[in-house]
């Protein structure tokens, strides 16, 4: 798990340097009457989430289903192979299956010893490619939001060395109350160093033996339901020489609740060490207590598909405009009530990946463009943006010469809206294109309304930003034309809540397919205005994945 976008729809842009300002280069097309097909959407949509693909987890039956399936839908978009003569890019994964009968952890202190339930109380596993981690004893040590931001003169680790130790840390930011975005660390805005997949990291760099996130729904912005059903189970990661040996012997998540109970065994209070971690200069905190961990683990080597299809250019087809979506879901998951253990992924990413072929049929069915366009489907986004990471580190078409791209993770399902979300908003120049798109069809540029979720740092655009790629990230608002911002951020909250990463995301045949017509002819205007531009829209200047960029374009 990675992202959790219970909004309405998702879009990405990559594109490369030139200012917007010296090559505005807007153009008058057949993109203001595109041909998106609502029966693509809904047929494509109801067949990936059926049963019968058994949750599109990578390297299983519904793998197979899944990209075979768009492999086909390509050609008859009238795609060409994008990888060569091959419709495939094969990404090498390495699964670790944890047994949730050997998993163990425990906390000592204060005479006594409690041992967490997995699944219910507590979830870890490992990165490293082993079949069993054994943790005895180790001393654990608060340390606050587990951030290292020299450069925000910031340390969480300052003054300690926790080698070999088990590290205690809060999810999210240490400013992420913040009414504004204003702040050390972009006030309610979450920066990288709020991502869970980072704290993980850093305690990795600092020589920890285990790390440890307390979970809290609103800085989380999701429930213990979808740690459980996104942490256990077959987990996915790049395959590595090093068998991943430099991560933490276990990572894991343990509820509000353990938490509240562990710091009190520690003479501690958590409510209160949390409001101190929040202030500059915090200080980690040693509990006196120690943590043991144990964990079996069964382990698959395999590789698995990213799905590539290219539209030529006409006169400068070595320039990419790139559309993604994850094909990918979570597969068989933790079993609702009624005993239905497929998470189907309707909405996550069905909808999307619907998406990509309704867009690949309708810039077919056009005019040719000067720059190519690119469809690709990547695999393993549920397991940490794989797919678009491998893509991202030995890419099918250069980074340098890629324009611009489109990311679809959701579709709008609820009905057409009056705004659009810049998602991680100031940081390029294509949110001007954005804006002009979206003035075209009636619709205003709205901030973000839960910036404190980090959701630009959890879909597959982040994989290209990350590389220097500029990435505009924005989403349907939630002021529908029918039922305003109420009914918005209802269906909005309701598939937060009951949905994400659940069985319970499956088709409906009444929804409302209107709003994502709207968006896809949103995402293809964009697309052909770049197509046809010589434009190469840049970072803004004080954005993080600005110098990356300039360097691979060679300050052109």
């Amino acid at each position: 798990m990675t992202k959790a976008l219970p909004a309405l729809m998702a879009l990405a842009l990559v594109a490369g340097c030139a200012p917007m300002a010296e090559q505005d280069a807007r153009i008058d097309t057949p993109a203001a009457n595109p041909q998106i097909s609502v029966e693509t959407l809904r047929g494509l949509t109801e067949t990936l989430s059926s049963d019968e693909f058994e949750g599109r987890a990578p390297g299983t039956r519904g793998e197979e289903l899944t990209v075979e399936l768009l492999a086909e839908r390509f050609a008859a978009a009238g795609l060409e192979p994008g990888n060569g003569d091959s419709w495939y890019q094969e990404v090498p994964l390495v699964e670790l299956t944890a047994d949730p009968d050997s998993a163990r952890l425990s906390y000592s202190g204060g005479g006594e010893t409690r041992s967490l339930d997995y699944g219910e109380e507590m979830v870890i596993w490992t990165k490293r490619v082993t079949g069993s981690i054994d943790v005895e004893n180790a001393e654990m040590v608060f340390v606050g939001y587990g951030i290292n931001a020299p450069e925000r003169g910031w340390n969480d680790y300052e003054g300690i060395d926790v080698t070999d130790k088990v590290v205690v840390i809060l999810v999210n930011d240490p400013d992420y109350q913040s009414p504004t975005n204003d702040g050390t660390f972009d006030g309610r805005a979450m920066t990288y160093y709020g991502r869970w997949t980072y704290k993980y990291e850093e305690a990795a760099r600092q020589g920890a033996a285990g790390a440890i996130i307390v979970h809290d729904t609103e800085p989380a912005s999701y429930g213990w339901n979808v740690v459980e059903s996104s942490w256990t189970g077959p987990q996915l990661d790049m395959d590595a020489e090093d068998n991943h040996m430099d991560r933490l012997p276990f990572e894991g998540w343990v509820t509000n609740e353990v938490a509240r109970a562990m710091f009190e065994a520690a003479g501690k209070d958590l409510a209160t060490l949390s409001t101190a971690a929040r202030q500059q200069g915090f200080r980690a905190v040693p509990l006196g207590l120690t943590a043991s961990a144990h964990l079996e683990s069964s382990i698959r080597r395999q590789a698995s598909r990213n799905v590539v299809g290219i539209l030529p250019g006409a006169t400068r087809p070595d320039e990419y405009i790139l559309y993604t979506a994850h094909w990918d879901h979570l597969g068989r998951c933790t079993p609702d009530e009624t005993g239905d253990d497929i998470c189907n992924g309707a909405l996550d990413n069905a909808t999307g990946t619907a998406g990509l072929v309704a867009l690949a049929e309708a810039h077919a069915a056009a005019e040719p463009l000067d720059r190519s366009l690119v469809f690709l489907a990547v695999t393993a986004e549920e397991s940490g943006l794989l797919g678009s990471a491998y893509y991202a580190d030995d890419p099918v078409f250069p980074l340098a010469q890629t324009v611009g791209g489109i990311n679809m993770d959701g579709l709008n399902i609820v009905g057409p809206s009056r705004d659009v979300v810049v998602v991680g908003g100031g940081k390029s120049e294509l949110e001007e294109i954005l804006a002009r798109a979206a003035e075209a069809q009636g619709r205003v540029i709205r901030p973000e309304p839960s910036p404190e979720a980090g959701y630009f740092y959890r879909s597959d655009h982040f994989s290209l930003a990350r590389r220097g790629v500029p990435m505009l990230y924005a989403e349907s608002g939630e002021d529908l034309r029918n039922g305003g911002p109420e009914a918005g951020h209802a269906a909005s909250m309701a598939y937060r809540e009951a949905h994400y990463h659940a069985p319970s995301d499956e088709y409906d045949r009444g929804w409302n397919w209107a709003g994502a017509i709207e968006d896809l002819e949103l995402y293809y205007t964009i697309a052909r205005e770049l197509a046809e531009s010589e434009a190469w829209p840049n970072w803004y200047e004080d954005a993080e994945f600005r110098a990356a960029r300039d360097a691979s374009r060679g300050n052109q």
